[in-house]
C-alpha cells in the first residue's frame, strides 16, 4: 500500500505534515507492507501555490497512491480522490511518522471537509481567477486550520492523561 501525506517540509517520517493538502509544498510518499515501512519518497507538490480543482488528486494519483493523509481538504477534492479509488484521510497532525502509526493503528481514519474550505466556498466550482487567494490569505487559513489542529491534539492529550 502507497500513503501519501501532505508535508510542510521534506525531512522523510520526520516531515511535518501540512495543513491543507493542496497547498502544501511537499508530499512524502511511504509505502507499507504489513504495517511495516518499505520506502519513503519526498516528491515536490507541483502546484503549490497554484492549484485548481482536481490538479492535486491527479497528481497523487499519478503517485499510486492508495491513501492520501493530511490535515485538511475540501469536499471536492474528497470526491476527485474517491473517483480515483484513493482514501481519504484528513486530521492528520504532527509529523509524518506520528500520522501513520496512528493510520495503521486505526485511530485516524475517515475525512471531512475542512472549515476553511466550507467558509471560503471550496465546495462549488470557482470563478476563473478566484481559486487562488494571495499568500497572506493562505497563511490566514493554514494558521486557522492549525489552530483546530492544536485543539484537536490538546483534546487528545487530556483525554491520554485522563486515561492514566
Amino acid at each position: 500500500m502507497r500513503i501519501a501525506v501532505s508535508a510542510d517540509d521534506k525531512n522523510g517520517l520526520e516531515s511535518i505534515v501540512s495543513p491543507h493538502f493542496g497547498r502544501c509544498p511537499y508530499f512524502i510518499l511511504v509505502d507499507v507492507e504489513d504495517n511495516n515501512v518499505e520506502q519513503v519518497v519526498e516528491v515536490k507538490n507541483p502546484f503549490y501555490g497554484a492549484h485548481g480543482p482536481g490538479k492535486v488528486p491527479g497528481f497523487i494519483n499519478e503517485q499510486e497512491a492508495d491513501v492520501m493523509l493530511t490535515g485538511g481538504m475540501g469536499a471536492r477534492a474528497m470526491q476527485f480522490f474517491s473517483r480515483y479509488g484513493i482514501e481519504p484521510v484528513t486530521g492528520a497532525v504532527g509529523t509524518v511518522r506520528m500520522s501513520l502509526e496512528q493510520y495503521l493503528g486505526g485511530e485516524l481514519e475517515g475525512a471531512t471537509p475542512c472549515a476553511t474550505s466550507q467558509t471560503h466556498g471550496h465546495e462549488a466550482e470557482p470563478a476563473e481567477g478566484e481559486y487562488e487567494k494571495s499568500e497572506t490569505e493562505r497563511l490566514k487559513e493554514e494558521a486557522e486550520s492549525l489552530q483546530e489542529q492544536l485543539a484537536q491534539a490538546l483534546r487528545r492529550l487530556g483525554e491520554t492523561l485522563g486515561e492514566s
